[in-house]
């Protein structure tokens, strides 16, 4: 249900940002916003108090964000505030970068190794990856020691595991169904 809510209202921000071509600066400051009042304890407790009055929120929001966010986002997290959906923020932005990154033709993964990758290597990874995809692929390098050597690519549902742990594993397997 909450899933249904972050695209209805992410869409909403995006259609307003391709209209005024913005939708970078609008992302860059809901990330921002959406950051503060996850992180922020006081301000997270405030926006979900239902001690605290609607109009409270609002104020908040107005006296918060002058003149330091577009006055469309500000809207916009008075709407969430005036509907009750701003504890929905981090999805919402979740379903905004996913909506920026297919305009964008980006596609976003991991790239998870037993140890640190230099950016030279993530750079023809991400070079390679995007040739075969059709798409600008750009990666995140996360360290698992677990996978013992070589890398697993993980973007959006595709994942591509050329790890030393899976085909020792697999071996195993053969060894046992022969034994």
């Amino acid at each position: 249900m909450i899933d249904v809510i972050a695209n209805r209202y992410a869409e909403a921000l995006f259609q307003i940002g391709e209209e005024e071509n913005k939708t970078d600066n609008l992302y860059n400051e809901l990330k921002e916003v959406s950051s503060l009042i996850t992180t922020n304890n006081d301000l997270n407790n405030v926006m979900k108090s239902p001690l605290v009055s609607k109009n409270e929120k609002i104020q908040l929001i107005d006296t918060l964000f002058a003149g330091k966010i577009d006055n469309d986002l500000k809207n916009f997290f008075k709407i969430l505030v005036e509907k009750g959906r701003i504890t929905s923020v981090e999805a919402i932005e979740a379903t905004y970068k996913e909506l920026l990154n297919e305009k964008n033709n980006i596609l976003e993964g991991y790239v998870i190794s037993a140890v640190p990758m230099d950016n030279e290597k993530i750079k023809e990874l991400e070079t390679e990856l995007s040739k075969k995809y059709n798409k600008n692929v750009t990666l995140e390098n996360k360290v698992d020691k677990s996978v013992l050597g070589g890398v697993l690519v993980r973007l959006g549902n595709t994942e591509i595991d050329g790890t030393i742990k899976t085909r020792l594993d697999g071996l195993k397997n053969q060894l046992s169904q022969v034994i």
